[in-house]
Parts: structure tokens; sequence; C-alpha cells
């Protein structure tokens, strides 16, 4: 009975490691204002760590009996597929930009740790843990700035330097311009825009940016 007592104990220490980091991952998630934060990565972990406990070991009773074969990677494979349709949830388009792939990422590596924990892997899932929340603050940092896409559009006034005008403003606050697309409106240029923003570009900017324009008849954002 003791020895049941303390098999349970420490799979249930499995359960709490995996929740433990995935919590840790997605407490980094959080910070960035991501779609999927603590709650959602801890889930993930814990459940997958579950799943990995009750293929390893949940079917324990009936091994030995006539026609029982059992094999527990094709519930980790389960596992795999399953995260991987979690993960397409997170991911989204919106005016041309896909974002939500390193989110959708997270959740996919998320489960692979509890996985890892699950079957008994502590150090593997722990390290793994920590290279994640590692990897995620190196690429947010100075080194490698993070840019982000946006659409924008513009009515100027029927002037030949407007448009300069306007290039020279938008690079003079460290905005590139991916794409442009200029057409005629009536009395006026109409010029649609995708830009990639510096971290943490706020609209607020923009619009500080372009309020003292006269050549400016509207802006969408």
């Amino acid at each position: 009975m003791n020895q049941f007592l303390w098999t349970q104990v420490e799979l249930l220490c499995r359960i709490i490691i995996a929740g433990i980091c995935g919590g840790i991952i997605g407490y980094e998630r959080k910070n960035r204002n991501k779609e999927a934060g603590i709650r959602t990565h801890m889930i993930v972990a814990l459940g997958a760590s579950l799943i990995m406990i009750v293929s390893k070991y949940g079917f324990a009773d009936i091994l030995g009996e006539q026609g029982i074969a059992l094999d527990p990677s094709r519930i980790a494979a389960q596992i795999v597929t399953g995260v991987g349709f979690l993960g397409a949830g997170m991911i989204f388009m919106r005016k041309n930009t896909i974002s939500g792939l390193t989110t959708a990422a997270g959740i996919w590596a998320t489960s692979a740790i509890g996985m890892s924990i699950g079957s008994g892997l502590y150090l593997l899932g722990i390290v793994t843990t920590v290279l994640i929340v590692v990897i995620q603050i190196i690429l947010h940092g100075r080194l490698l700035k993070e840019t982000y896409k946006d659409e924008i559009s513009f009515l100027l006034k029927k002037d030949k330097m407007a448009v300069k005008q306007l290039q020279e403003l938008l690079e003079k606050d460290n905005i590139e311009i991916l794409n442009i697309q200029i057409s005629k409106k009536s009395e006026n240029y109409l010029v649609e825009l995708i830009v990639a923003l510096p971290e943490n570009y706020k609209a607020t900017q923009l619009i500080n940016l372009f309020k003292d324009c006269e050549y400016i008849e509207e802006i969408n954002i």
C-alpha cells in the first residue's frame, strides 16, 4: 500500500513540475501581451504530462492478459497532433501580416515539455523550459530588435512633393516602408503602405507624427 501511494505521489509531482514549466513559458508570453498566457501554457503542459503518464502506466492492470498488446508511443503521437490543431488557432492574419506563429510554436514545445516530464525525463524538460524562455528574451532584446508590420493608407493632396515628404517623415521616425501603392482618387493621391514599425510603436505616435502635415487629407491606420 505504501509503495502504491509513493508511486502516485511521484507521478503527481511530475504533473506539478510540468505545470510549473508551462507557467514559466506562459509568464514570458503574457508579458509580451500574446494570445496565450500563463493559464493556457500551464493547462497544455499539465494535460500533456497526465496523458503521457496514462500512456505509460494507465494500462498496467491489463498487461499480460491474452491478446493484449500496447504501444505507449501511439498516445504521445496523438498529443503532438492534437496540440498542432490548438496551435493553429493561435495563428491569424491581420492586414496582410501573419501573427501568432511564435506563440503557436511555444504551445507545441510546451506540450513536448509536459510529455518529457510525464515520462520521467525531468532534466530534459526543465532544461528545455529554460532554453525556450532564454531564446524568447534574447529575440526580444536589443541585439535582435523585433519589428511589427502594419498597413496604413493616406489620402494626400495632389502635390508632387507630398509623397516624398511623407516618405522622409516615416524614415525620420524609423518606420521602414516595405510596400507602397499609389493611385489617383478624384483630386487626391491615395497612398497605401505596408510598413515595419519599431517594437512597441503605438498608433498615437503615428497620429502625433502626421498631425501638422497640411498635405494629408485623411489617414487610415
